[in-house]
């Protein structure tokens, strides 16, 4: 059966309150960017001319109007973006320190993406994907997580390849604990997994990558795991073979969706590859390809509305 979306993705759809520097009478000024981890995956997948869809809430504010304008401009099916009519939209502030690297304050206690529930969540729309996608954000409050083990358990019975990223944000969970609790669901319920350097310690205690990456595989059995570690590259773990990547070195700006950036090229090539047959150098391919537009996109400002096309990705990776 043809499916209508390659990849569906759920989370959390946000504002990301970037700072772009001082105002006149000496005030920071900060620019609103559309953000959220699922859906700058999905900006990133649409460059590549695949088709997307997202499951989601927002607040009936200027916001959530804004983000869904946003949203159907990249071309993202919007028909499961729900609207709450008393939470407002998720915000973020986003404080940009040396090399690009961020802290957040985040303004979500309440905010409308913890409020969609499991009745939102229709199995007969996931089955349409071929890749569903989600990360650990849409599980820290109870209803929003009882949303997602119900669209994850609908992806698995329908046979889609389970993606899943963590994007661990320490300020949005009661405790660590708790993280790790989903976050450890995540990866029981995923069939490609992309987790940072800093979740992979979090989570397995080992500072040493591929030992740490190996006792992720044996207590989860994650059939195939890519690691991002920034300045340091990135890899790729799949049936005991490691293939890494070095990143690409460049001025960053911020350090925004770098990651989701990463993970939509991996998805793309993924929904091409016979993944049973895939080389070392297809691999490396990839990761070269997903580590260039991950290095573009730390050099513009915001993510889901710029994210690169391949044009651009394939100039950046010729100046190398």
């Amino acid at each position: 059966m043809k499916k209508q979306f390659d990849v569906i993705g759920m989370g959390e759809l946000l504002i990301d309150f970037t700072d772009s520097g001082m105002s006149e009478q000496g005030n920071p000024v900060y620019e609103a960017n559309p953000g959220g981890a699922p859906c700058n995956v999905l900006a990133m997948l649409q460059k590549m001319g695949r088709k997307t869809a997202f499951i989601g809430k927002v607040g009936a504010d200027v916001f959530g109007k804004d983000l869904r304008i946003v949203l159907n401009e990249q071309g993202i099916d919007t028909s499961h973006l729900y609207v709450d009519p008393v939470i407002p939209t998720t915000l973020a502030f986003v404080h940009t320190g040396e090399g690009g690297e961020r802290d957040f304050s985040f303004y979500r206690r309440p905010g409308a993406d913890l409020m969609i529930d499991e009745r939102e969540i229709f199995p007969d729309f996931i089955k349409q994907g071929r890749i569903f996608h989600f990360g650990s954000l849409s599980m820290t409050d109870s209803i929003c997580r009882k949303a997602t083990y119900k669209a994850v358990a609908a992806a698995q019975n329908a046979g889609l390849l389970l993606s899943f990223d963590p994007n661990y944000r320490a300020p949005l969970w009661s405790s660590e604990e708790e993280a790790r609790e989903q976050i450890a669901y995540g990866l029981s319920n995923c069939d490609i997994l992309k987790i940072s350097d800093n979740e992979l310690l979090m989570m397995t205690g080992q500072p040493d990558y591929e030992r740490a990456v190996e006792a992720l595989y044996m207590q989860y059995r994650v059939p195939m795991i890519f690691l991002t570690m920034g300045r340091d590259g990135s890899l790729v773990y799949y049936k005991k073979r490691i293939i890494y990547q070095k990143a690409f070195r460049c001025d960053a700006v911020e350090t925004t969706g770098a990651g989701d950036t990463f993970w939509g090229m991996i998805l793309h090539f993924l929904l091409d590859f016979d993944i049973e047959k895939v080389t070392d150098e297809q691999w490396k391919n990839a990761l070269l390809y997903a580590n260039a537009a991950a290095g573009l996109i730390t050099m513009r400002k915001g993510a889901l509305r710029v994210m690169p096309d391949i044009d651009a990705i394939k100039k950046f990776v010729s100046l190398f």
